[in-house]
């Protein structure tokens, strides 16, 4: 009798192993399908808790005309400085090149369906985005012009560069490099934006009104493409063996120019004068291929982009054009503080 009760306990506490281990078998398998772990899942909770967070902060959204040039990376990191210390929320796109004017405008587009509380824009072309400004205007969202302004009283404010008055100095600059005599020619970016057009307008009237021996034989525009710029270049000189100097509008028109005279062999006979930073014009300057550039303070344009969308927002009163500043650069003051400051790689 005694041995029938022990047998009966074994055969019951086996059972019970057996379903417990079967459980942990399915609780296991359930976690494998889901390919969820203890770590992702709290990792997951976080990044939630982190977009409901976001979600109540007013948002932004700003569009600049390119991603590829460090320039407006430096944009970014200005945007996302102000962006942390104001607490809001805000996204940063742009095309692939700044010859894009309809891929901005399927951003600009995209961004307007989101119904963000303000939007910053740098246009690529000013009269293409004027109907989706109007839209945002209609809807009442806050549009604040960076970089490049736009031909419309929309924008509540641009947050720039003089780009007039810097190209007037690189053309005071470039007399003066070359003995305020001899040809020279223009790579710009682009004849649409305000940039381009300021850039151009500027250094050109700058040698007409103030050099009557300098002749500019050709300007041609790049799409800040830094190839496309290269064989511009190169056929500038080849059709004038005698170029005295080249401007290059912004940081991919300059590099471009930088790489033509060195294909070339033409370092020692074109005075190369840019416009921008980046690494690439930085080591130019530093092996004297390029005379010196323009530098703006692209922190400074993406932190007033944001700074400005917020006042904004807050219904407070804005100044019509926010100067961001400017400085000449060369060999002799690349390392003062001041440049070091608005320069970057």
């Amino acid at each position: 009798m005694k041995k029938r009760i022990m047998l009966a306990i074994l055969i019951v506490f086996s059972s019970l192993l057996f379903v417990l281990a079967a459980c942990g078998n399915e609780a296991e398998k359930e976690s494998d399908d889901t390919g969820s772990t203890g770590t992702e899942t709290s990792e997951n909770e976080k990044a939630a808790e982190e977009n409901n967070e976001d979600s109540d902060k007013p948002y932004i959204a700003i569009i600049s005309k390119g991603f590829q040039h460090q320039f407006w990376q430096a944009v970014q990191r200005g945007a996302e400085k102000a962006a942390e210390e104001f607490n809001v929320k805000i996204t940063f796109e742009g095309p692939e090149n700044e010859s894009q004017v309809d891929k901005q405008m399927e951003m600009l587009r995209a961004v307007l369906d989101k119904q963000p509380d303000a939007i910053g824009f740098a246009a690529l072309d000013s009269q293409a985005s004027s109907p989706l400004l109007e839209e945002a205007d209609e809807k009442g969202i806050p549009i604040i012009a960076f970089d490049s302004g736009v031909d419309s009283d929309i924008p509540l404010t641009t947050a720039s560069t003089d780009n007039y008055a810097a190209a007037s100095l690189a053309a005071d600059k470039m007399a003066e490099l070359i003995g305020e005599k001899g040809k020279i020619a223009l790579v710009v970016h682009d004849q649409v934006s305000v940039t381009g057009a300021q850039r151009r307008d500027g250094f050109v009237e700058t040698m007409e009104e103030k050099y009557p021996d300098i002749e500019i034989v050709d300007i041609q525009y790049g799409g800040g493409d830094h190839l496309e710029s290269t064989n511009l270049a190169k056929t500038m000189m080849q059709a004038n063996p005698d170029l005295a100097g080249i401007y290059g509008s912004n940081e991919g028109s300059a590099i471009g120019v930088v790489n033509a005279v060195r294909e070339l062999s033409k370092e020692e006979q074109v005075t190369v004068i840019g416009f921008d930073s980046g690494k690439q014009q930085i080591d130019a300057i530093s092996d004297g291929v390029m005379a010196g550039a323009i530098t703006q303070n692209p922190e400074g344009i993406g932190y007033e982009t944001v700074k400005a969308a917020v006042s904004a927002i807050n219904g407070e009163e804005i100044p019509e054009n926010i100067d961001t500043g400017f400085y000449w650069y060369d060999q002799t003051n690349l390392e003062d503080e001041e440049i070091q400051a608005a320069v970057y790689e």
